[in-house]
Protein backbone atom coordinates (compact mmCIF):
# COMPACT_ATOMS: atom_id res chain seq x y z
CA UNK A 1 0.00 0.00 0.00
CA UNK A 2 1.94 2.95 -1.34
CA UNK A 3 1.42 6.35 0.31
CA UNK A 4 2.59 9.37 -1.70
CA UNK A 5 4.02 12.15 0.43
CA UNK A 6 5.93 14.30 -2.10
CA UNK A 7 4.94 16.30 -5.15
CA UNK A 8 7.36 14.35 -7.35
CA UNK A 9 5.78 11.03 -6.33
CA UNK A 10 2.29 12.37 -7.01
CA UNK A 11 3.34 13.81 -10.38
CA UNK A 12 4.84 10.48 -11.48
CA UNK A 13 1.70 8.58 -10.51
CA UNK A 14 -0.64 11.09 -12.20
CA UNK A 15 1.42 11.05 -15.39
CA UNK A 16 1.11 7.27 -15.50
CA UNK A 17 -2.62 7.45 -14.68
CA UNK A 18 -3.13 9.83 -17.62
CA UNK A 19 -2.43 6.90 -19.97
CA UNK A 20 -5.63 5.15 -18.86
CA UNK A 21 -9.25 5.87 -19.85
CA UNK A 22 -10.37 6.53 -16.27
CA UNK A 23 -9.21 6.93 -12.67
CA UNK A 24 -11.21 6.29 -9.52
CA UNK A 25 -10.96 8.85 -6.73
CA UNK A 26 -12.14 9.18 -3.14
CA UNK A 27 -11.26 11.34 -0.14
CA UNK A 28 -11.26 11.11 3.62
CA UNK A 29 -11.87 14.34 5.50
CA UNK A 30 -13.01 15.84 8.79
CA UNK A 31 -15.67 18.50 9.21
CA UNK A 32 -16.86 18.20 12.80
CA UNK A 33 -14.78 21.14 14.04
CA UNK A 34 -14.51 23.32 10.91
CA UNK A 35 -16.76 25.12 8.43
CA UNK A 36 -14.79 23.86 5.45
CA UNK A 37 -13.82 20.21 5.18
CA UNK A 38 -10.27 19.38 6.24
CA UNK A 39 -8.82 17.10 3.58
CA UNK A 40 -6.89 14.28 5.26
CA UNK A 41 -6.38 11.59 2.61
CA UNK A 42 -6.92 11.03 -1.12
CA UNK A 43 -7.24 7.61 -2.73
CA UNK A 44 -6.60 7.17 -6.46
CA UNK A 45 -6.53 4.11 -8.71
CA UNK A 46 -6.38 3.39 -12.42
CA UNK A 47 -7.33 0.22 -14.24
CA UNK A 48 -5.36 -2.83 -13.17
CA UNK A 49 -4.93 -5.29 -10.31
CA UNK A 50 -1.26 -4.91 -9.38
CA UNK A 51 0.52 -3.12 -6.53
CA UNK A 52 1.20 0.16 -8.34
CA UNK A 53 -2.21 1.00 -9.77
CA UNK A 54 -3.78 2.23 -6.50
CA UNK A 55 -2.22 4.67 -4.04
CA UNK A 56 -2.94 6.84 -1.05
CA UNK A 57 -2.01 10.52 -1.19
CA UNK A 58 -1.22 12.31 2.07
CA UNK A 59 -2.23 15.98 1.70
CA UNK A 60 -1.08 16.63 5.27
CA UNK A 61 2.53 16.06 4.22
CA UNK A 62 4.40 19.34 4.17
CA UNK A 63 6.33 18.33 1.03
CA UNK A 64 3.31 17.75 -1.20
CA UNK A 65 1.40 20.01 -3.59
CA UNK A 66 -1.83 18.71 -5.12
CA UNK A 67 -1.22 20.51 -8.42
CA UNK A 68 -0.27 17.29 -10.31
CA UNK A 69 -3.63 15.83 -9.27
CA UNK A 70 -5.42 18.99 -10.40
CA UNK A 71 -3.65 18.71 -13.76
CA UNK A 72 -5.07 15.19 -14.05
CA UNK A 73 -8.51 16.55 -13.12
CA UNK A 74 -8.22 19.04 -16.00
CA UNK A 75 -7.23 16.29 -18.47
CA UNK A 76 -10.47 15.66 -20.36
CA UNK A 77 -9.11 12.46 -21.93
CA UNK A 78 -9.39 10.71 -18.55
CA UNK A 79 -12.76 10.12 -16.85
CA UNK A 80 -12.70 10.85 -13.11
CA UNK A 81 -14.89 8.35 -11.25
CA UNK A 82 -16.31 9.10 -7.78
CA UNK A 83 -19.10 7.69 -5.63
CA UNK A 84 -21.43 10.34 -4.13
CA UNK A 85 -19.07 13.05 -5.32
CA UNK A 86 -20.63 16.23 -3.95
CA UNK A 87 -18.54 16.64 -0.79
CA UNK A 88 -15.36 15.56 -2.55
CA UNK A 89 -15.91 18.11 -5.32
CA UNK A 90 -16.61 20.85 -2.80
CA UNK A 91 -13.19 20.24 -1.23
CA UNK A 92 -11.36 20.56 -4.55
CA UNK A 93 -13.40 23.58 -5.62
CA UNK A 94 -12.77 25.46 -2.36
CA UNK A 95 -9.07 24.53 -2.39
CA UNK A 96 -8.20 25.19 -6.04
CA UNK A 97 -11.32 26.24 -7.99
CA UNK A 98 -11.06 23.08 -10.05
CA UNK A 99 -13.60 20.40 -10.96
CA UNK A 100 -12.64 16.92 -12.23
CA UNK A 101 -13.76 16.70 -15.86
CA UNK A 102 -15.16 14.58 -17.31
CA UNK A 103 -16.89 13.36 -14.17
CA UNK A 104 -18.72 10.10 -13.47
CA UNK A 105 -20.63 9.54 -10.23
CA UNK A 106 -21.47 5.89 -9.58
CA UNK A 107 -24.23 6.79 -7.10
CA UNK A 108 -26.10 8.77 -9.75
CA UNK A 109 -25.44 6.11 -12.39
CA UNK A 110 -26.68 3.39 -10.05
CA UNK A 111 -29.99 5.23 -9.55
CA UNK A 112 -30.38 5.48 -13.32
CA UNK A 113 -29.57 1.77 -13.64
CA UNK A 114 -32.23 0.66 -11.16
CA UNK A 115 -30.23 0.14 -7.93
CA UNK A 116 -32.60 2.31 -5.90
CA UNK A 117 -32.43 5.78 -4.35
CA UNK A 118 -29.06 7.11 -3.13
CA UNK A 119 -27.57 3.64 -3.11
CA UNK A 120 -24.52 3.28 -0.88
CA UNK A 121 -21.04 2.19 -1.96
CA UNK A 122 -21.17 -0.88 0.26
CA UNK A 123 -24.36 -2.04 -1.47
CA UNK A 124 -22.79 -1.70 -4.91
CA UNK A 125 -19.67 -3.59 -3.80
CA UNK A 126 -21.89 -6.40 -2.55
CA UNK A 127 -24.19 -6.52 -5.60
CA UNK A 128 -21.69 -5.90 -8.39
CA UNK A 129 -18.34 -7.07 -7.00
CA UNK A 130 -19.88 -9.86 -4.90
CA UNK A 131 -17.67 -8.90 -1.97
CA UNK A 132 -18.07 -7.38 1.47
CA UNK A 133 -16.33 -4.39 3.04
CA UNK A 134 -14.50 -4.27 6.35
CA UNK A 135 -16.22 -1.39 8.16
CA UNK A 136 -14.08 -1.37 11.31
CA UNK A 137 -12.20 1.80 10.25
CA UNK A 138 -15.30 3.74 9.23
CA UNK A 139 -15.11 6.21 12.13
CA UNK A 140 -11.37 6.84 11.93
CA UNK A 141 -9.89 10.23 12.75
CA UNK A 142 -8.17 10.55 9.38
CA UNK A 143 -6.06 13.50 10.51
CA UNK A 144 -4.00 11.39 12.91
CA UNK A 145 -0.70 9.89 11.81
CA UNK A 146 0.57 7.29 11.32
CA UNK A 147 -2.32 5.43 9.68
CA UNK A 148 -2.52 1.71 10.44
CA UNK A 149 -2.49 -0.96 7.75
CA UNK A 150 -6.16 -1.64 8.51
CA UNK A 151 -7.00 2.03 7.92
CA UNK A 152 -5.05 2.09 4.67
CA UNK A 153 -6.73 -1.10 3.46
CA UNK A 154 -10.16 0.33 4.27
CA UNK A 155 -9.37 3.57 2.44
CA UNK A 156 -7.97 1.88 -0.67
CA UNK A 157 -11.05 -0.35 -0.97
CA UNK A 158 -13.03 2.81 -1.73
CA UNK A 159 -11.29 3.11 -5.10
CA UNK A 160 -10.24 -0.43 -6.02
CA UNK A 161 -13.77 -1.87 -6.03
CA UNK A 162 -14.96 1.34 -7.67
CA UNK A 163 -13.17 0.30 -10.88
CA UNK A 164 -15.36 -2.77 -11.32
CA UNK A 165 -18.47 -0.84 -10.33
CA UNK A 166 -17.73 1.87 -12.90
CA UNK A 167 -17.11 -0.58 -15.72
CA UNK A 168 -20.33 -2.46 -14.91
CA UNK A 169 -22.45 0.71 -14.79
CA UNK A 170 -20.77 2.15 -17.88
CA UNK A 171 -21.73 -0.96 -19.86
CA UNK A 172 -25.31 -0.80 -18.58
CA UNK A 173 -25.63 2.85 -19.58
CA UNK A 174 -24.19 2.19 -23.03
CA UNK A 175 -26.55 -0.74 -23.49
CA UNK A 176 -29.64 1.23 -22.47
CA UNK A 177 -28.63 4.50 -24.11
CA UNK A 178 -28.95 6.40 -20.84
CA UNK A 179 -25.49 7.94 -20.58
CA UNK A 180 -26.93 11.37 -21.34
CA UNK A 181 -29.28 10.99 -18.35
CA UNK A 182 -26.29 10.75 -16.03
CA UNK A 183 -24.52 13.60 -17.82
CA UNK A 184 -27.54 15.87 -17.21
CA UNK A 185 -27.60 14.99 -13.52
CA UNK A 186 -23.89 15.69 -13.08
CA UNK A 187 -24.10 19.22 -14.47
CA UNK A 188 -25.21 20.55 -11.08
CA UNK A 189 -22.17 18.95 -9.38
CA UNK A 190 -19.76 20.89 -11.59
CA UNK A 191 -21.61 24.19 -11.26
CA UNK A 192 -19.75 26.64 -8.95
CA UNK A 193 -23.12 27.97 -7.74
CA UNK A 194 -23.75 24.60 -6.05
CA UNK A 195 -20.99 25.34 -3.55
CA UNK A 196 -21.42 29.12 -3.27
CA UNK A 197 -23.17 29.76 0.04
CA UNK A 198 -24.45 33.33 0.20
CA UNK A 199 -24.77 34.59 3.80
CA UNK A 200 -27.71 36.84 2.87
CA UNK A 201 -29.64 33.76 1.74
CA UNK A 202 -28.81 31.59 4.78
CA UNK A 203 -32.07 32.55 6.56
CA UNK A 204 -34.04 30.43 4.10
CA UNK A 205 -32.68 27.26 5.77
CA UNK A 206 -33.90 28.32 9.23
CA UNK A 207 -37.28 26.85 10.18
CA UNK A 208 -39.58 29.34 11.89
CA UNK A 209 -43.20 29.30 13.02
CA UNK A 210 -44.03 32.78 11.83
CA UNK A 211 -43.83 34.44 8.42
CA UNK A 212 -43.90 38.02 9.75
CA UNK A 213 -41.65 40.26 7.67
CA UNK A 214 -40.38 42.06 10.79
CA UNK A 215 -39.45 38.79 12.45
CA UNK A 216 -37.84 37.36 9.30
CA UNK A 217 -35.77 40.53 8.88
CA UNK A 218 -34.07 39.81 12.21
CA UNK A 219 -33.70 36.12 11.32
CA UNK A 220 -32.03 37.11 8.03
CA UNK A 221 -29.50 39.39 9.75
CA UNK A 222 -28.69 36.84 12.46
CA UNK A 223 -28.30 34.04 9.91
CA UNK A 224 -26.09 36.22 7.68
CA UNK A 225 -23.82 37.20 10.56
CA UNK A 226 -23.53 33.57 11.69
CA UNK A 227 -22.59 32.42 8.17
CA UNK A 228 -20.03 35.17 7.70
CA UNK A 229 -18.46 34.53 11.11
CA UNK A 230 -18.35 30.76 10.51
CA UNK A 231 -16.74 31.17 7.08
CA UNK A 232 -14.18 33.75 8.26
CA UNK A 233 -13.16 31.75 11.33
CA UNK A 234 -13.61 28.31 9.72
CA UNK A 235 -15.87 26.98 12.46
CA UNK A 236 -19.17 25.08 12.09
CA UNK A 237 -22.15 27.43 12.06
CA UNK A 238 -23.69 25.53 14.98
CA UNK A 239 -20.60 26.37 17.05
CA UNK A 240 -21.53 30.03 16.65
CA UNK A 241 -25.17 29.43 17.63
CA UNK A 242 -27.72 26.83 16.67
CA UNK A 243 -30.96 27.43 14.80
CA UNK A 244 -33.11 27.25 17.93
CA UNK A 245 -30.95 29.92 19.59
CA UNK A 246 -31.16 32.05 16.45
CA UNK A 247 -34.97 31.88 16.48
CA UNK A 248 -34.98 32.71 20.22
CA UNK A 249 -32.78 35.76 19.58
CA UNK A 250 -35.08 36.90 16.76
CA UNK A 251 -38.01 36.66 19.17
CA UNK A 252 -36.42 38.38 22.18
CA UNK A 253 -34.43 40.95 20.15
CA UNK A 254 -31.67 41.63 22.72
CA UNK A 255 -30.30 45.17 22.75
CA UNK A 256 -27.49 44.96 25.31
CA UNK A 257 -24.85 42.41 26.38
CA UNK A 258 -26.79 41.84 29.61
CA UNK A 259 -29.86 40.89 27.53
CA UNK A 260 -27.86 38.05 25.99
CA UNK A 261 -27.36 36.59 29.47
CA UNK A 262 -31.09 35.86 29.64
CA UNK A 263 -31.00 33.55 26.62
CA UNK A 264 -31.75 29.91 27.48
CA UNK A 265 -30.23 28.51 24.28
CA UNK A 266 -27.24 30.69 23.47
CA UNK A 267 -23.84 29.09 24.06
CA UNK A 268 -21.74 30.69 26.80
CA UNK A 269 -19.01 31.62 24.30
CA UNK A 270 -21.55 33.54 22.20
CA UNK A 271 -22.54 35.86 25.06
CA UNK A 272 -19.29 37.83 24.91
CA UNK A 273 -16.67 39.07 22.50
CA UNK A 274 -17.04 39.25 18.72
CA UNK A 275 -20.05 36.92 18.53
CA UNK A 276 -22.03 38.88 21.11
CA UNK A 277 -21.19 42.13 19.36
CA UNK A 278 -22.21 40.65 16.01
CA UNK A 279 -25.52 39.41 17.41
CA UNK A 280 -26.47 42.79 18.81
CA UNK A 281 -25.58 44.58 15.58
CA UNK A 282 -27.51 42.00 13.54
CA UNK A 283 -30.60 42.42 15.71
CA UNK A 284 -30.33 46.20 15.38
CA UNK A 285 -30.13 45.95 11.58
CA UNK A 286 -33.10 43.58 11.46
CA UNK A 287 -35.28 45.74 13.73
CA UNK A 288 -34.55 48.88 11.69
CA UNK A 289 -35.07 47.17 8.31
CA UNK A 290 -37.41 49.25 6.07
CA UNK A 291 -40.74 47.64 5.17
CA UNK A 292 -39.84 47.39 1.49
CA UNK A 293 -36.63 45.47 2.24
CA UNK A 294 -38.14 42.90 4.59
CA UNK A 295 -37.82 39.29 3.41
CA UNK A 296 -40.92 37.40 2.42
CA UNK A 297 -41.48 33.72 3.11
CA UNK A 298 -42.11 31.54 0.07
CA UNK A 299 -45.87 31.08 0.06
CA UNK A 300 -46.12 29.83 -3.50
CA UNK A 301 -46.95 26.32 -2.36
CA UNK A 302 -49.73 27.61 -0.08
CA UNK A 303 -51.30 29.39 -3.06
CA UNK A 304 -51.25 26.29 -5.25
CA UNK A 305 -54.66 24.96 -6.23
CA UNK A 306 -53.66 21.32 -6.27
CA UNK A 307 -56.00 18.89 -7.99
CA UNK A 308 -55.74 16.08 -5.45
CA UNK A 309 -57.17 13.39 -7.70
CA UNK A 310 -54.79 14.34 -10.51
CA UNK A 311 -51.85 14.33 -8.10
CA UNK A 312 -52.78 10.79 -7.07
CA UNK A 313 -52.99 9.71 -10.72
CA UNK A 314 -49.56 11.23 -11.37
CA UNK A 315 -48.14 9.18 -8.51
CA UNK A 316 -49.58 6.01 -10.03
CA UNK A 317 -48.16 6.98 -13.43
CA UNK A 318 -44.74 7.66 -11.90
CA UNK A 319 -44.71 4.29 -10.17
CA UNK A 320 -45.62 2.55 -13.41
CA UNK A 321 -42.98 4.41 -15.39
CA UNK A 322 -40.18 3.84 -12.87
CA UNK A 323 -40.96 0.14 -12.61
CA UNK A 324 -40.84 -0.17 -16.39
CA UNK A 325 -37.69 1.92 -16.78
CA UNK A 326 -35.94 0.58 -13.68
CA UNK A 327 -35.13 4.06 -12.37
CA UNK A 328 -35.45 5.36 -8.82
CA UNK A 329 -38.71 7.32 -8.53
CA UNK A 330 -37.13 10.02 -6.36
CA UNK A 331 -34.61 10.72 -9.12
CA UNK A 332 -37.41 11.56 -11.55
CA UNK A 333 -39.92 13.46 -9.44
CA UNK A 334 -40.25 14.09 -5.69
CA UNK A 335 -43.74 14.42 -4.29
CA UNK A 336 -43.58 18.23 -4.37
CA UNK A 337 -43.00 18.17 -8.14
CA UNK A 338 -46.05 15.97 -8.67
CA UNK A 339 -48.21 18.35 -6.63
CA UNK A 340 -46.87 21.30 -8.63
CA UNK A 341 -47.74 19.61 -11.93
CA UNK A 342 -51.23 18.82 -10.60
CA UNK A 343 -51.59 22.51 -9.73
CA UNK A 344 -50.79 23.56 -13.28
CA UNK A 345 -47.10 24.36 -12.88
CA UNK A 346 -44.97 23.51 -15.92
CA UNK A 347 -41.54 24.87 -14.94
CA UNK A 348 -40.79 21.66 -13.07
CA UNK A 349 -37.64 19.48 -13.42
CA UNK A 350 -39.76 16.35 -13.91
CA UNK A 351 -41.01 17.80 -17.22
CA UNK A 352 -37.55 18.58 -18.62
CA UNK A 353 -34.58 16.79 -20.14
CA UNK A 354 -34.39 13.02 -19.82
CA UNK A 355 -37.19 13.06 -17.24
CA UNK A 356 -39.55 14.34 -19.92
CA UNK A 357 -38.69 11.35 -22.03
CA UNK A 358 -39.31 8.85 -19.22
CA UNK A 359 -42.22 10.45 -17.38
CA UNK A 360 -42.92 14.09 -18.24
CA UNK A 361 -44.39 13.54 -21.69
CA UNK A 362 -47.08 11.15 -20.46
CA UNK A 363 -47.60 13.26 -17.31
CA UNK A 364 -48.58 16.20 -19.51
CA UNK A 365 -50.80 13.99 -21.63
CA UNK A 366 -52.51 12.76 -18.46
CA UNK A 367 -53.07 16.34 -17.31
CA UNK A 368 -54.54 17.21 -20.72
CA UNK A 369 -56.96 14.26 -20.69
CA UNK A 370 -55.22 12.57 -23.62
CA UNK A 371 -54.47 9.30 -21.80
CA UNK A 372 -55.96 7.19 -19.03
CA UNK A 373 -54.49 4.60 -16.68
CA UNK A 374 -55.75 1.04 -16.57
CA UNK A 375 -54.83 -1.82 -14.25
CA UNK A 376 -54.16 -5.26 -15.67
CA UNK A 377 -53.12 -7.75 -13.04
CA UNK A 378 -50.09 -6.29 -11.27
CA UNK A 379 -49.41 -3.82 -14.07
CA UNK A 380 -50.63 -0.30 -14.75
CA UNK A 381 -50.99 0.53 -18.43
CA UNK A 382 -51.28 3.81 -20.29
CA UNK A 383 -54.34 3.94 -22.54
CA UNK A 384 -54.72 6.52 -25.30
CA UNK A 385 -58.07 8.31 -25.36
Amino acid sequence: MKTLTTTDELRAFCEEAANYPYVTVDTEFLRERTYYSKLCLIQIAFRGDGKTDAVLVDPLSGDLSLEPLYDLFRNEDVVKVFHAARQDLEIFWVDASVFPKPLFDTQVAAMVCGFGEQVGYETLVRKICKQGLDKTSRFTDWSRRPLSDAQKTYALADVTHLRQIYEHLRKELDKTGRSHWVAEELQVLTDPATYDIQPREAWRRVKTRTNSGKFLAVVRELAAFREEYAQTNNVPRNRVYKDDALVELASTKPRTPSDLGGSRLLLREARKGAIAEGILKAVERGVSCPQEDMPQADRSREKMQINGALADLLRVLLKAKTETAGVAAKLIAPSADLDAIAAGERDVPALKGWRHEVFGSDALRLCNGEIALAAKGQLVKVVDL
